[in-house]
């Protein structure tokens, strides 16, 4: 079979990454598969780029993969990065494609889903209705918003996004995102962009008004289907007195009144990521599949 690899722009580049993509035609111009390789132009992250690669069920085994790959390695190493990153669901046929072609297993993220239909969460305690509750962290309120953070929070909830520096990611040489407040602004502009909703919640501490932590949701733009968890982050200092909990429910709350018509929430979470995992555990999500983070070194 003949098989060409055409180049393609762009449509939307965006502040802090490129993408270069590729797609997989035969002799007749029919698409076989495609390949899109985001490279990260910001400091913390300018080595790295992340890969995703796919072929169509009937093409596979035809070298289509191998094509689109090499391509986008050579596209790696043009921009001078060392890494490339991409992800497969565990025992897919890309789980076992990027295992025989040099990419090492880093990280293994395991996804979950609260089904928000006859689900009941205690905000005061940050657990499912009928589980042991706790009283709200003393000197902590929550508050919250809508898209853009505020102006007059933009500051305080840029320096809580440090919270996420420590993240567990295993082997994986994800860098540090650095944040400033265009980048906070730019990340909420792209979910607008979409026609996506984007929901924070954040904790406050009381003694000086600073964000001591947030979780963010974003919410199809009709308000139905599935919301996807984005971060959750405690800053250090702030750890230890169940803020994760409290803001997470706190958000299960707000949008099962607001959106009525959303059936679940999604969230994916390192495996190494004991915390976070018992948080979900604990508000009732459930696991659902595991996928694996590969790394090739360059």
């Amino acid at each position: 079979m003949s098989i060409r690899i055409v180049p393609l722009a762009d449509p939307h580049p965006s502040a802090s990454s490129r993408r270069l993509v590729w797609l997989a035609v035969d002799g007749d111009g029919v698409p076989l598969g495609s390949a899109f390789l985001r490279l990260f132009d910001t400091e913390g992250q300018d080595h790295l780029a992340e890969l995703e690669l796919s072929v169509h069920p009937a093409e596979r085994r035809r070298g289509v993969g191998s094509e689109l790959l090499a391509r986008a390695v050579a596209g790696v190493v043009a921009e001078g990065r060392r890494c490339v990153l991409a992800q497969a669901g565990a025992g897919t046929p890309g789980d076992r494609f990027l295992a025989e072609r040099g990419f090492r297993r880093v990280l293994t993220l395991t996804y979950a889903r609260l089904a928000l239909v006859n689900t009941v969460v205690d905000t005061a305690a940050g657990t499912a209705a009928g589980t042991a509750a706790d009283r709200p962290p003393a000197g902590y309120r929550l508050l919250s918003w809508e898209g853009t953070v505020p102006d007059e929070l933009a500051g305080t909830f840029t320096a809580s996004r440090r919270a996420m520096d420590d993240m567990p990611m295993d082997d994986t040489d994800y860098g540090v995102v650095v944040w400033d407040v265009e980048r906070v602004r730019a990340a909420a502009r792209a979910v607008e962009d979409r026609g996506e909703r984007l929901h924070t919640v954040a904790a406050v501490d009381e003694s000086d008004g600073s964000i001591a932590g947030f979780t963010e949701l974003v919410v199809p733009g009709d308000g139905k289907g599935d919301g996807q968890h984005y971060g959750t982050g405690v800053l250090p200092e702030h750890r230890g007195r169940g803020l994760a909990r409290w803001m997470k429910a706190e958000m299960i709350r707000q949008v099962r009144e607001r959106y009525p018509d959303l059936t679940g929430l999604l969230a994916d979470t390192a495996e190494s990521n004991t915390r976070m995992r018992a948080v979900n555990d604990a508000l009732g999500y459930r696991p659902t599949h595991r996928t694996f983070q590969y790394q090739l070194d360059l």
